[in-house]
């Protein structure tokens, strides 16, 4: 028992030290904590201040200003698109003029899809990998054109990657399908039959109710003909 108490008075002994040097401590550094807490404070200020009178405002101005543009992309008019029609800005004006806002990151891959179409695949890749995205359908899409401009430019094994990244990144009928019929295309190209026909039956055991689990047979009977 005695022993017991011995020891709670030294852990009390132990705590009213630390407590002592916390509070020398503050002592001591008066000036630099509240140097730091003020300095952490204007910077929370300064954001907010910048988020709403700024950000935000450009936010807004850049989503009306890029409704043409996007309205040219969906006619697959994607030279006006690219650069506007003189009377509305293109997404290359909103990446120029909006380059902070989420607006102009969005207009990075509408940038990208419309080389892409437009046959200028360097370029096409150049958008694609500066646009950022977390969005889960979006995602695949992005990284299915990447591979698109990949195999334009003859790099089969860099187009493969994003095609897999395609189909991996988010498991789902939309786009999954779309981007394993692809990559296994690719892969019967690549002289890699096997693995192509493990796709292919993916797609009909996983999603035979897309168009292109209603068609993979055809390709599963083509790869098992060759292979004997």
């Amino acid at each position: 028992m005695a022993k017991k108490k011995v020891q709670e008075e030294d852990n009390l002994q132990e705590l009213e030290s630390a407590l002592t040097k916390t509070e020398r401590f503050i002592e001591d550094n008066q000036k630099v904590i509240t140097y730091a807490v003020g300095a952490l404070i204007l910077v929370v200020v300064v954001y907010l201040g910048f988020s709403k009178f700024y950000l935000q405002p450009r936010e807004q101005e850049a989503q009306s200003q890029m409704f043409m543009a996007e309205s040219y992309f969906e006619k697959d008019s994607f030279n006006l698109a690219l650069n506007g029609d003189g009377n509305y800005l293109g997404f290359l004006d909103i990446i120029d003029d909006y380059g902070i806002t989420e607006s102009a990151n969005l207009a990075k891959y509408y940038s990208g899809v419309s080389y892409l179409h437009l046959g200028n695949f360097e370029e096409a890749l150049d958008y694609l990998n500066d646009f950022d995205t977390d969005d889960l359908l979006l995602e695949p899409i992005v990284a299915g054109a990447k591979g698109d401009a990949h195999l334009e430019l003859g790099e089969t094994d860099k187009a493969l990657k994003q095609y897999k990244k395609a189909y991996s990144v988010n498991d789902n009928e939309l786009t999954s399908p779309v981007y394993m019929m692809k990559a296994a295309q690719l892969l019967e190209t690549m002289d890699e039959p096997e693995e192509a026909l493990a796709i292919y039956k993916r797609i009909k055991e996983e999603y035979p109710e897309t168009a292109e689990g209603r068609n993979v047979e055809r390709y599963i009977a083509r790869v098992e003909t060759k292979l004997g």
